[in-house]
């Protein structure tokens, strides 16, 4: 056995006996992959599987850049979260090694260097290897894999160590239609100390580990009302994966996976900091989660409630959560991310240049949640000891104390405490989600994908860059959900990606005759079709496609100015600073870019002055088509969401020293052209996330002139000139505010000084307090006081205590209600805690409470739920 050897290899080691191995026979390595998906891949919210960013390849969807390719590639799976630390070998964040055969060599190919890698690279004895192949299914039509078993037959492994197995666990599939096929397995046999000799590969026991899949894709599966059916693909493929971590628990010989050289200096961490270091489960949540959490930020996801940032958030609070538990004190999450970029950035570069941004994230989140960890554990001890835990509890927990659902199902779990009500817990989310932020549904891309494929020939050449207007001709139409598609032989038309809209334009006959108008352009990697409206063209038409000039120049300007501005940005607030998501049309330009507060007035005017700075130097805007590993060499930036070939088009402005971007987007050719830039308004997109909005050219003008028009209005009716403006308006409000003085403030309390113990949270001011009022009306009339001295994004709790009786007051200025502080819900937290209830309105509510002793804790409680709203 392998375990009886002397040698050992590293996690490095490993990586590059498989990389090498396959290079070596002509396989072109590639690099890993971001954790975050392809934007047009919306299957899956982060990386899954080694073969995952070659599904374009496989699907004939991309051209891939050789038909052998190998790669040890990143990988989260979310279906683990809840067994880690429970098992010897689960993880979220793990690498998945691979070779990979798009229509070349098929299984004897796969079988016969698997075999050769399995004993000349890593070490095993033929005898300690077995196999499993597929058993057949009489559904899909098929037999055993006998051309599988032969194969393996002839290298020598006899018949009783070749197990079949059923299509459950040796068939492999996308989804329900699509490339498919059989799946040969190869475990090591670690012996009868590990099971008994009943054990066989494929079932329940730790003598068998399987160490590496050969998945041979071979059909196309399509679902008829008979069932699904099977077809020959033209050109079968191979996908392997082998598990790295895997692999180095067989070759170091180790018990468990956490045992192993990646886990072993974070299990020591955590026995470091910890006073109760003895509890292996919470070590081992601490190990994996904190390398997902250095991975995931490293390849650009922040911590928030929705999608990728949610699945970030849950694993960093279950971390949080565990180090708590075993008594580590300060600041964690920071220095076990510093440990693993230690382990891990010698194989992923990336992580050391994205140190910073990787400690500034783990510090914010862990700092946030343990504001109202304590707070959330005390209700959540109170609602276990009482023996049951139901769905409005754990939406409480969610809403007010950051608590994920699946944290509190886990901990109620351990207490052996029933948690009942995930369905109506469901409910309650989408009803929460569609009372904030209800917005149109968007179309999947997929369906888009396989009518354009549907439509045949060559993939249409992108020729806008160069060209505005090409005589060419119709490939192919079809009708797609209503719409008509028609695809060109060459397309001077942009197709919607990166953020940017797709170009408008017509279709004329090459005599001037118009066919119809071009209303949108979407795209299937590298292909693209026209949405068009009006006409009935036919494949092999002759025409002249033209894009409209004027929304493709304004679209350009926007998009450039985008560029301009994430740079400015980055210089003013950190390299942290990413962009999260953008919308570049000719009307105006959305920036989403991750930030943790919103932006002060200086600097919102510093990054506006210095955007304009530089359209005013006119500086050149040079797009260049060079290799990903030159482009990443200069510094430039691959974005968010996006997908990357070994060649990619870089956008250099000026000299690069302030921006260069990856980007396939339309540009113009200096920053003079966009003429200027106005920022039009800031604030949250998400968690962690914030928005800009902003106009260029004679838009941005014409903004312009009409707030000087306002300027003017506001003038004559204050009887006064423009420049004065400011000063009459102060004075009106003096003399309001001598007026609200004289009549004195509420109660009798002292405005500005209860004003002064404002705290700032998330860049909003926040004040909870108890005052000598208990008077429901006077606390209403003090509260709007309060808002009216702490500004635009403000929420105040007061709370007054007289008669064995709570009164409680919330309010919140509307900007702060856009950001999802709602006053009737923080009221409600507050006042269930003092013995009580109430609501109200989102920017003013009130509650009333039966125990004044529990004032100070309610009040407690209203700042936890402001603040989990804001985070």
């Amino acid at each position: 056995m392998r375990d009886n050897r002397p040698m050992t290899m590293t996690s490095d080691e490993i990586r590059e006996c498989f990389l090498g191995y396959f290079e070596g026979r002509g396989h072109l390595r590639r690099p890993s992959a971001s954790l975050v998906p392809a934007a047009f891949d919306a299957s899956v919210l982060l990386t899954t599987a080694g073969m995952h960013p070659l599904k374009g390849f496989f699907l004939g969807i991309e051209e891939p850049p050789a038909q052998l390719l190998t790669s040890c590639q990143k990988c989260f799976r979310t279906t683990d979260i809840e067994n880690v630390g429970n098992t010897s070998r689960h993880l979220t964040f793990f690498e998945m090694l691979g070779n990979f055969s798009i229509g070349g060599y098929f299984k004897e190919g796969a079988i016969q260097q698997a075999w050769d890698l399995s004993l000349n690279g890593f070490g095993f004895r033929s005898e300690d290897i077995w196999v499993t192949v597929f058993e057949g299914d009489d559904e899909l039509g098929l037999g055993p894999d006998e051309e599988a078993i032969a194969i393996w037959e002839a290298l020598g492994v006899p018949r009783e160590r070749i197990v079949l197995c059923p299509r459950s666990e040796n068939f492999w599939q996308a989804g329900p239609t699509g490339p498919c096929g059989p799946c040969s397995e190869l475990y090591l046999d670690r012996g009868l100390e590990f099971g008994s000799p009943d054990d066989l590969p494929g079932g329940e026991n730790e003598r068998f580990l399987e160490y590496w899949n050969l998945v041979f894709m071979q059909f196309d599966q399509d679902l008829t009302p008979d069932g699904p059916v099977l077809t020959p693909l033209p050109a079968p493929s191979i996908d392997t994966g082998l598990g790295l971590n895997r692999m180095a628990l067989i070759q170091q010989g180790a018990a468990t996976i956490f045992e192993t050289d990646q886990f072993a200096p974070l299990m020591a961490l955590g026995r470091e900091l910890g006073s109760s270091s003895d509890d292996e489960r919470a070590l081992r949540i601490l190990a994996d989660h904190s390398r997902a959490m250095t991975f995931l930020i490293g390849d650009g996801v922040v911590p928030s409630n929705e999608d990728r940032g949610y699945i970030l958030r849950r694993v960093m609070r279950r971390a949080v959560q565990q180090g708590t538990r075993i008594g580590i004190e300060g600041l964690f999450l920071p220095r076990y991310a510093e440990q693993v970029i230690e382990i891990m950035g010698g194989a992923y570069p990336d992580l050391v240049e994205q140190r910073d941004t990787i400690v500034k994230w783990a510090a914010a989140e862990e700092e946030g949640f343990k504001r109202t960890l304590e707070q959330g554990t005390r209700l959540l001890d109170d609602l276990l000891a009482k023996g049951a835990v139901g769905a409005q509890d754990a939406f409480r927990l969610h809403d007010t104390f950051g608590f994920p659902i699946e944290l509190t199902r886990e901990i109620a779990q351990e207490r052996g405490v029933p948690f009942s009500g995930e369905a109506e817990f469901t409910q309650l989310m989408d009803a929460q989600r569609a009372r904030s932020a209800a917005g149109p549904g968007t179309r999947k891309v997929g369906r888009s994908e396989e009518a354009i494929r549907e439509l045949g020939a060559e993939p249409a050449q992108f020729v806008g860059y160069e060209e505005l207007e090409v005589h060419t001709v119709v490939q192919g139409v079809a009708q797609d959900d209503g719409r008509v598609l028609l695809k060109l032989a060459e397309s001077p038309f942009y197709a919607q990606g990166g953020g940017q809209v797709a170009d408008v334009g017509v279709l004329t006959g090459e005599d001037g005759a118009p066919l119809a108008a071009v209303v949108d352009v979407v795209r299937a990697g590298d292909d693209q079709a026209l949405v068009i409206d009006g006409g009935t063209l036919e494949p092999g038409t002759r025409v002249v496609a033209t894009v409209d000039r004027a929304a493709r120049h304004a679209t350009a300007c926007n998009h450039t100015a985008t560029h301009l501005l994430h740079a400015a940005l980055r210089e003013r607030l950190g390299d942290h600073v990413r962009q999260a998501g953008s919308y570049v049309g000719p009307d105006k330009l959305r920036f989403d870019f991750t930030h943790t507060e919103r932006l002060s007035e200086e600097d919102r005017r510093h990054v506006e002055d210095e955007v304009n700075r530089m359209i005013l130097e006119s500086l050149p805007v040079r797009p260049l088509t060079t290799t990903l590993t030159e482009a990443k060499s200069l510094g430039a930036m691959a974005l968010f969401g996006e997908k990357y070939g070994d060649v990619v088009r870089m956008v250099e402005i000026g000299d690069g020293s302030r921006s260069r971007e990856l980007c396939g987007g339309t540009h113009v050719r200096t920053t003079s052209e966009i003429g200027l830039l106005r920022i039009t308004s800031e604030g949250s997109s998400a968690a962690n996330v914030r928005r800009i909005e902003a106009v260029t050219g004679p838009v941005a003008v014409g903004l312009l002139r009409e707030h000087d028009a306002l300027l003017r209005q506001a003038a004559d009716d204050l009887r006064t000139s423009p420049d004065q403006v400011p000063a009459a308006i102060a004075a009106l409000r003096e003399r309001a505010a001598a007026a609200k003085d004289k009549g004195g403030a509420a109660g009798g309390a002292d405005v500005d000084a209860l004003a002064a113990q404002a705290r700032e949270v998330a860049g909003a001011k926040v004040l909870t307090v108890a005052v000598e009022v208990a008077d429901a009306k006077d606390l209403m009339t003090l509260a709007d006081q309060l808002l009216g001295r702490l500004g635009d994004e403000a929420a105040v709790v007061l709370g007054g205590a007289a008669d064995g009786r709570v009164q409680l007051v919330a309010g919140v200025t509307p900007a702060l209600v856009a950001r999802g502080v709602r006053a009737g819900e923080v009221v409600r937290a507050a006042a269930e805690v003092a013995g009580g209830g109430g609501g109200g309105k989102d920017t003013m509510a009130q509650a009333g409470g039966r125990d004044p002793a529990k004032l100070p804790q309610a009040l407690e409680a209203a700042g936890a739920t402001i603040e989990a709203a804001l985070s």
